[in-house]
């Protein structure tokens, strides 16, 4: 499912270091270079390289990058190099910051990462920031996002198979009544969300559909400008079809006037190691549209070619 591409016989770390340093060098920066090592390197090698460039060269590896790279590229490659946690981290940070409404960074990540993932994002933002993703969370929200978003990061799913069919029915029972009622912020709606495991979900939104007739989806489409609403679709996406998410994210970033970059950049940097072929197969099945040639329509120059080895490009 990922689209990362990792040469058969990957050079040593400090070779790798050594081609990193020399691209930086001279009158100007090697970009392919840059392109061609790190683009094609897993999180841990990565990871290794940042520690290795740091013992070899006394400066992190993003320093140097921050100060050679500009744009679109820099950003890509930077949230690209970064350990997934720390990633996860600088975007939550980001999100809580530009706050809006309808921002659903937070969400993205608190649902589609597994808990020790979401745990380990967490203890990253503690260590990176100096306080808690949850005192942020709080602080920068406030009534109906507050109340759903602060118990999805909190969240520590289980993540086993086992589905409880009686607890899938009544708890479809609850959240039709809910959304009946319009209660959409009620406690209970976001206690199911926010704790039961992916498996259980599901089986009790297939209840839900049995029994009431329509998706979830479609019941909680009553005010497509509801901001909360939207929010609370997003996350029932989330939570079941990703990659229905992540393809319409990408959509909207790439199919209007003016590319969403940050959009496009926070999908492709955090699935390329994870599901990114689903959500490039669901794109195109979507939009008749191969993922790869939207890229190259809507993006040009460095960015495009780093976008393009993540998404496993064959010329990248």
């Amino acid at each position: 499912m990922s689209t990362l591409t990792v040469p058969a016989q990957v050079p040593s770390v400090t070779e790798d270091c050594e081609q990193l340093r020399k691209a930086f060098e001279g009158w100007g920066t090697n970009e392919q270079l840059i392109i061609s090592i790190l683009a094609h390197r897993n999180a841990a090698q990565r990871k290794l390289i940042r520690q290795t460039y740091a013992d070899t060269y006394g400066e992190d590896l993003l320093k140097s990058l921050d100060k050679e790279l500009t744009n679109d590229f820099e950003r890509v490659v930077m949230l690209w190099t970064l350990d997934p946690a720390e990633r996860d981290a600088f975007l939550a940070n980001e999100a809580t910051k530009r706050w809006t409404s309808s921002n659903q960074v937070l969400m993205e990540i608190a649902c589609t990462r597994s808990s020790k993932q979401l745990l380990e994002a967490r203890q990253a933002y503690h260590a990176r920031f100096k306080k808690s993703l949850e005192e942020d969370v709080g602080y920068h929200t406030n009534g109906d996002f507050r109340k759903l978003l602060l118990p999805l990061v909190t969240a520590y799913r289980y993540e086993g198979d086992e589905v409880n069919i009686t607890l899938a029915k009544s708890e479809a029972k609850i959240l039709h009544e809910k959304i009946s009622n319009k209660t959409y912020n009620d406690e209970d709606l976001i206690r199911i969300l926010a704790t039961r495991s992916k498996a259980q979900i599901n089986a009790t939104l297939n209840q839900y559909k049995n029994v009431y007739g329509n998706d979830i989806d479609q019941d909680l489409e009553a005010d497509p400008k509801d901001e909360y609403l939207d929010l609370l679709r997003a996350t029932v996406q989330c939570l079941v079809r990703p990659e229905h998410y992540f393809e319409k994210i990408l959509r909207l970033a790439i199919n209007k006037q003016g590319t969403d970059e940050g959009a496009l950049t926070r999908v492709v940097t955090t699935r390329a190691e994870v599901d990114l072929k689903v959500i490039k197969d669901e794109y195109q099945r979507r939009n008749s549209v191969p993922l790869d040639r939207a890229v190259v329509k809507d993006t040009s120059g460095d960015y495009e070619k780093m976008l393009l080895a993540l998404l496993g490009h064959g010329d990248a």
